[in-house]
């Protein structure tokens, strides 16, 4: 059988020496027989990435990009998905025939992570923080039938980006500053459907405290030194917690189809995931 050709793929940010992602896009490979597929790990902030893309040769497949790419990948796309646009931000650029493509597999990422979990339907939402990951948030929450869900954060002032999010997504969240006060915050947890959080990590820490309700599903998008205080406390009150593990996962597995044409082998990738994490642990 002939060597396939060359097909190059990598994870772009910074820092980025902590990426996962190498991990999970290699797994598919090997579990999808792309022998010739190789994925990398570079580091690039937002200046560089315009001239890293335009470095490129037609050996490329495409880029998964972390933070603080995500708002600059849609520069440099010549197409960018609805979705993408959406939010403000692409974690994914795919290079065909037709020119560079900006995605966002982050949403089906929570969307996927989420009803992994048993969730079905959303309601009486609560979205932790206003960056691009709470804008996925919000599309995912609509995704799921909650159109209106809170959105707690420390400056409502802060929240531009996130309301011209909303506006486009045709969503209509509650964006409140209780976390400037975590008594406010802990109650406004209290009782909710489901709760996604994306603060960093420790920022959620003062919230231990909430008085969960058990049919709360609880989704944290810090997946290092899980669990966290505050994934902890909701599992101990009988929630439905969601690791950002699950997320990270599943945003791979649609940016694998997005990059090879194939179907993201979920369980191999899975495996692969754990035995990276139980190996850095």
């Amino acid at each position: 059988m002939p060597a396939q050709p060359t097909r190059r793929a990598a994870v772009l940010g910074s820092p980025v020496a902590h990426s996962l992602s190498p991990v999970l896009h290699r797994a598919a490979y090997d579990a999808l027989g792309l022998d010739g597929w190789t994925y990398g790990l570079h580091e690039c902030d937002e200046a560089g990435l315009p001239g890293f893309v335009d470095g490129l040769d037609g050996s490329w497949a495409g880029l998964s990009l972390t933070m603080p790419l995500k708002r600059v990948a849609i520069d440099v796309a010549d197409r960018v998905s609805p979705l993408a646009t959406a939010t403000g931000a692409a974690n994914t650029l795919v290079f065909g025939a037709d020119g560079r493509f900006a995605d966002n597999t982050d949403v089906a990422g929570l969307v996927a992570a989420l009803r992994e979990a048993g969730v079905t339907t959303a309601r009486n939402s609560v979205v932790l923080g206003a960056g691009g990951t709470a804008r996925a948030a919000l599309a995912a929450l609509r995704e799921l039938g909650d159109p209106a869900p809170r959105v707690l954060v420390r400056d409502t002032g802060r929240a531009a980006a996130l309301r011209e999010a909303a506006e486009r997504l045709g969503v209509t969240p509650d964006v409140r500053d209780d976390l400037a006060d975590p008594g406010t915050a802990t109650r406004a947890l209290a009782g909710a459907g489901v709760v996604i959080s994306t603060l960093p990590h420790g920022a959620a820490d003062v919230l231990v405290g909430t008085a969960w309700s058990p049919s709360t599903a609880v989704l944290d998008a810090v997946y290092a030194g899980w669990p966290t205080p505050f994934a902890a406390s909701a599992a101990d009150a009988g929630c439905r917690v969601v690791s950002g593990l699950s997320m990270l996962l599943h945003q791979a597995v649609e940016q694998v189809t997005l990059m090879t044409g194939l179907p993201g082998p979920v369980e191999p990738m899975r495996a692969a995931l754990d035995e990276a994490v139980s190996a850095r642990a």
